[in-house]
């Protein structure tokens, strides 16, 4: 069974999908099982994916790393998710050679923060 908000995504034409409804079927593209994204949150190697997040006159900055990750053609951060209690969520989806951040309003009720890197996945900062 699914659960919201779980992130799939096809290994064979790269369909990214996340659960909005949850349901006992079995996602399924291109004539197999899509595969779960798990959430990581502990860099490893050169490559630095954690989103970390700074406040600022009642916003937040989410940045990729502290030390910038790499926003290239074939490298690069898909998007950054803010997750709110209550289910409420906002997300920013981000192209390759803009900067690895987004701006999210503060009210202080942040769950999670997460972030899809199109080659390493799925990270998140909770």
């Amino acid at each position: 069974m699914t659960k919201l908000k779980e992130i799939y995504k096809c290994e064979i034409c790269g369909n990214i999908v996340e659960v909005l409804h949850t349901g006992q079927g079995e996602l399924v593209c291109c004539g197999q099982p899509m595969v779960l994204s798990q959430e990581k949150s502990l860099d490893v190697g050169n490559e630095k994916h954690v989103p970390v997040l700074e406040k600022k006159e009642g916003k937040i900055i989410v940045k990729v790393g502290q030390e910038p990750h790499p926003m290239q053609e074939e490298h690069f951060i898909e998007w950054i998710e803010i997750v709110y209690k209550g289910g409420k969520s906002c997300r920013v989806f981000l192209k390759p050679h803009e900067k690895p951040q987004a701006e999210f309003v503060n009210n202080n009720e942040i769950t999670k923060i997460r972030e899809y890197c199109n080659v390493h996945g799925l990270w998140v900062n909770n």
